[in-house]
C-alpha cells in the first residue's frame, strides 16, 4: 500500500506536512503544492521536506502541475471541494483522499477506533472519552484527528492493541473512502459549513459518511434527540445505540438528575462540571463509547467529575468573590452563544460582541432572560449597545476587553455568572479567539489574586 507511487499532495498545513513525510518515506513520489509563498510557510517544515526529496511547488496552483502520471491527490481538508486540482483528478480517475485516509490504510491489524462527528460537542465528547480511555487503558490510547495529532504522525507509535480516539472534520469525512471506526458518534446535527458543502443537504450526507463503512459488527451511537441524526442515519449497517437527555430508553437517559446506561446509574448531574444539557449529552455520549470497551463507572466518575471542559469552550475559568467566571470565546456566531446562555439558570452578565459581521443579535432574545446586564466590545459594540437597550437590559459599551472586564467585575454580585460567549469573530483585535479567551482568563487570574489577599 502505496508504495512506488506518484502523488501530489495539495496544501501543507499540519496533515500535508505529515502525509508527505509518511508517503515519501516508503517510496514514493511526492508532490506538495500550496497556493502560499515559500516564506509564508513553515521554514522547519519545508527543509525537512527538502531533506526527504519532497518536490515544493509553492506560490500557485499551475495548470498544468497534474496529469495523469499522478496515482493518487491527497488534499487538506481546508482546501475547496471545487478545487481545479480536485475536479480535474476526478476528471483523470484519480483517487481523491486526506491524511487520515493514508493512515488508516497504514495501520496495523486490530487497532480499535472511535470516531466521532457532530455539528456541535465534538471536540467536547472527544476529548472526554480520550481521558476517560487514558486512565483505563494508558499508553495504549492515543488522541488524533481534527483535534491532537495528525494520525500519519503516530504511525510508528500505534501497534496491534492500539486505541485511537479521533475527532473527524466534516472536511475529513468528505475524503474519506475505506475509514472504518469501530465505535462511531453522531453528537448532533444542524446547519453548518454551507460555504464549504453547499448545501444542507449534503452536509449531512458527509457527516453521516461515519458510518458508511461499518458492519453489524460495529457500534454507532447516535444522539435520539436530534432529528436530523436519526433521519440521516436510518439505513445505516451499524448496530445503534441511543442517547436521550428526555426520556428513559434502552440505553443511555438521564432520570432522577443523574445519568444511567441500560438501567444503571452512573453519575449524578450535581457532580458534573460542565454546565448545560447539551455537555450532559456530550457525556453520555462518552460514557457509551468507553462501555464498548467495559470501563468502569468508578473510572467514569472521576474523569467527568473532574473535566472542566475544552479550553475556549464554555470553559469553567474559576470563582472569585462568590462570581463563577465562563471562558466561550470559541462562541464566535450567535448559535454558539444561545447554547451557551441556555446553560445557566443564574443571573448573567454577558460579555458580547467582537468583529462586525451583520450578525442578528435579536436571535439571542429567546435565551436572554437571566441576563441581567451586558457588556458590548469590539469593532460591533455600537449594534450590541443598540440591542441591549432595545430589549431593556443594562448595556455598557467598551472598545476593549480589559475595560470590559473591569465593568463585569463592578455589575456582578454573590451568585452571578460572568460570561464571556462573544456571539462574534476575534480578527477585529486579535490573531486569534484563542488570545482573547486567555486574556480574559488573564483576567481572573488576577482578581483571584486579589481575592486571595483580602483573605490573608
Amino acid at each position: 500500500m502505496f508504495e512506488n507511487k506518484k502523488i501530489l499532495i495539495l496544501g501543507l498545513a499540519r496533515s500535508g506536512y505529515q502525509a508527505a513525510i509518511t508517503l515519501v518515506k516508503r517510496g514514493n513520489t511526492v508532490v506538495l503544492n500550496d497556493s502560499k509563498k515559500e516564506e509564508n510557510l513553515d521554514c522547519e517544515q519545508i527543509n525537512k521536506l527538502k531533506e526527504l526529496g519532497v518536490q515544493l511547488v509553492f506560490g500557485a496552483h499551475p495548470d498544468d502541475l497534474l496529469n495523469e502520471s499522478f496515482d493518487y491527490l491527497v488534499k487538506n481538508p481546508g482546501v475547496p471541494i471545487d478545487h481545479k486540482y480536485v475536479l480535474k483528478a476526478h476528471e483523470l480517475g484519480i483517487e481523491v483522499i486526506n491524511e487520515v485516509e493514508v493512515a488508516y490504510r497504514l495501520l496495523p491489524e486490530g487497532v480499535k477506533i472511535i470516531g466521532i462527528t457532530g455539528t456541535n460537542g465534538k471536540t467536547t465528547t472527544t476529548t472526554l472519552t480520550y481521558e476517560i480511555m487514558k486512565e483505563a487503558y494508558g499508553e495504549r490510547v492515543f488522541l488524533v484527528g481534527n483535534i491532537g495529532f495528525p494520525l500519519c504522525s503516530i504511525l510508528d507509535k500505534v501497534k496491534e492493541d492500539s486505541i485511537l480516539v479521533m475527532e473527524v472534520s466534516c472536511q475529513q469525512l468528505e475524503n474519506l473512502k475505506e475509514f472504518r471506526p469501530d465505535v462511531a458518534i453522531m453528537t448532533n446535527l444542524s446547519p453548518a459549513h454551507i460555504d464549504f458543502f453547499k448545501t444542507y443537504e449534503n452536509y449531512k450526507k458527509v457527516k453521516a459518511k461515519l458510518f458508511s463503512n461499518q458492519t453489524s459488527k460495529d457500534i454507532a451511537i447516535l444522539n435520539l434527540e436530534n432529528e436530523d441524526v436519526i433521519n440521516e442515519c436510518r439505513d445505516i449497517k451499524s448496530t445503534v445505540k441511543y442517547f436521550s437527555s428526555s426520556k428513559e430508553i434502552s440505553g443511555c437517559y438521564v432520570d432522577d438528575e443523574a445519568i444511567y446506561y441500560y438501567g444503571e446509574k452512573v453519575i449524578n448531574i450535581s457532580d458534573i462540571l460542565i454546565v448545560g444539557m447539551h455537555n450532559i449529552e456530550n457525556c453520555m455520549a462518552a460514557i457509551m463509547a468507553v462501555k464498548e470497551f467495559a470501563v468502569s463507572n468508578e473510572i467514569i466518575r472521576k474523569i467527568i467529575s473532574n473535566f472542566k471542559g475544552v479550553e475556549h469552550r464554555l470553559e469553567y475559568v474559576g470563582e472569585v468573590f462568590g462570581v463563577k467566571y465562563y471562558n466561550d470565546t470559541e462562541a464566535t456566531n450567535i448559535k454558539c452563544t444561545q447554547i451557551a446562555l441556555g446553560s445557566f439558570n443564574k443571573p448573567i452578565i454577558l460579555i458580547l460582541g467582537g468583529m462586525e459581521r451583520g450578525q442578528d443579535f435579536n436571535e439571542l432574545i429567546p435565551y436572554i432572560k437571566n441576563v441581567k446586564a451586558i457588556i458590548a466590545i469590539g469593532e460591533c459594540r455600537k449594534r450590541v449597545l443598540e440591542f441591549g437597550s432595545e430589549i431593556g437590559i443594562p448595556t455598557y459599551s467598551y472598545e476593549f476587553l480589559k475595560d470590559g472586564f473591569k465593568k463585569c467585575v463592578e455589575v456582578a454580585k454573590n451568585g452571578d455568572i460572568v460570561l464571556l460567549s462573544p456571539a462574534s469573530a476575534s480578527w477585529d483585535q486579535y490573531k486569534e479567539c484563542e488570545i482573547r479567551g486567555k486574556e480574559f482568563k488573564d483576567y481572573v487570574e488576577e482578581l483571584k489574586k486579589e481575592e486571595n489577599k483580602e483573605e490573608e
